[in-house]
């Protein structure tokens, strides 16, 4: 019987290979540690890092900025007749319909004229008996003057004939004028319409009585084609807009009540020749041609006018500017996306643009909302670029308008606050 030894392993190699494993796994978990160690410093370091704050953007731009007063007016008829009777009678026929554009010497209304016919036919026949008599007189004068020489009338005849031929010649000319007053109410009786112009709704029908002490109007007759506008605009501007005006024709513009909807554009004819002390203000009248008949009496719009243009302005939108403790500020933004606050000089505010005198240049990129979370060095993620918008020609108030600088022409958000140091040293791009 063969008997077969077991075999052990020798306790050496053993214990070498527990001490392997245990150095490989020693080894994987101080990799692993290492790895954690290092991820969580890469997100600590993240973390700590400023994050880019999401912006709008606009690039500065030169551009040609139209410089406009506003005030608000009242569109005036350019003329206005209440048509009224001049003489008593019946309407006979009424020749227009409400609303109705008609021109001038255009026929209206009729009134019956028969009465004034007989008047007159009256008259004549009065003056045509009138004439006779001084005709007889004026024989009777020119025979008795003949017989003075001889002695044969005595000359207190002569002259008693002579103060009648005189009297009868007043009463023919009293006739003559009776004739044209009867001639006249005939025309009276046919009324035309003054001027070219639209006319409103009738008050009286054909059969109505009418009178000329009638104080209701039988219709108003309105001129719409030109009309006018009539606008006020504050002292202080007076003096710059007749300087102007004596330059040439201002151009004005008539926007809706809500200012938002551009209604006509016309010419300014003339500012008034007085002040309103109550108010500090002045009226100026600018005439539209109105062909498309979107002005009307008594209605408010909102009037532009255009002092002028500035040619060739460095613009930014309005939405860009900022103030400090140092004044008037943009964030203007560097190459590597970070941000710069620049102080800048404001010439003019016209709605959402603003022209630049210094601080910024045409190409320069700034920074148009989110500026309440930028300061000096702040990196920025841009949203998007906002192109400016030319001018839309209706200005922020008349002192802006007239281009002259103030505490408000240069207001803009108190939003953003600009790096501790920030001067004008920083004005440069």
């Amino acid at each position: 019987m063969t008997h077969f030894r077991e075999t052990k392993p020798c306790a050496t190699t053993i214990l070498v290979s527990r001490v392997a494993t245990i150095l490989i796994l020693t080894a994987v978990c101080a990799l692993i540690v290492g790895c954690s160690s290092a991820d969580s410093k890469q997100q600590k370091a993240q973390a700590a890092a400023p994050r880019p704050v999401s912006v709008a953007i606009a690039a500065v731009q030169k551009q040609d900025v139209p410089v406009y007063l506003t005030g608000l007016g009242a569109v005036t008829a350019f003329n206005t007749a209440n048509i009224k009777s001049r003489v008593d009678g019946q309407i006979m026929r009424v020749n227009f319909q409400e609303g109705q554009n008609v021109k001038q010497g255009e026929s209206l209304i009729e009134i019956d004229p028969r009465p004034y016919q007989a008047q007159l036919d009256q008259m004549q026949a009065q003056l045509f008996r009138d004439q006779a008599q001084l005709r007889d007189a004026k024989l009777n004068l020119d025979r008795y003057t003949t017989l003075i020489p001889s002695g044969s009338i005595a000359q207190q005849q002569v002259d008693t004939q002579k103060a009648l031929a005189d009297q009868l010649e007043g009463t023919v000319r009293t006739d003559l004028a009776q004739i044209e007053t009867a001639k006249l109410n005939i025309v009276y009786c046919h009324i035309t319409a003054p001027f070219n112009g639209r006319v409103g709704l009738r008050q009286v029908d054909p059969g109505n009585i009418i009178h000329a002490a009638d104080t209701n109007p039988m219709l108003i007759l309105t001129q719409l084609q030109p009309i006018a506008v009539i606008f006020t605009l504050p002292e202080d501007v007076l003096p710059n807009v007749s300087k102007h005006m004596h330059a040439g024709t201002l151009e004005v513009d008539a926007f809706s009540r809500d200012d938002q909807t551009k209604l006509a554009t016309g010419k300014l004819q003339t500012i008034d020749n007085e002040i309103d002390p109550t108010t500090g203000t002045a009226k100026l009248k600018a005439v539209f041609s109105n062909t498309d008949n979107q002005l009307w009496p008594n209605q408010f719009v909102n009037a532009n006018l255009l002092l002028e243009t500035r040619k060739n302005s460095t613009v930014v939108p309005t939405a860009a500017i900022l103030r400090g403790p140092q004044g008037t500020f943009v964030y203007a933004v560097n190459p590597d996306k970070t941000v710069q606050d620049k102080v800048v000089t404001i010439s003019l505010t016209q709605g959402d643009t603003t022209v630049i005198t210094s601080g910024v240049n045409p190409g320069d990129t700034v920074v148009t909302d989110g500026q309440d979370k930028l300061q000096r060095g702040s990196p920025i993620q841009p949203r998007s670029t906002s192109p400016i918008a030319p001018s839309s020609g209706r200005a922020v108030s008349p002192v802006h308008g007239a281009g002259t600088p103030s505490a408000t022409s240069d207001s803009g958000t108190d939003s953003g606050k600009p790096a501790s140091g920030a001067s004008s040293g920083n004005s440069g791009s």
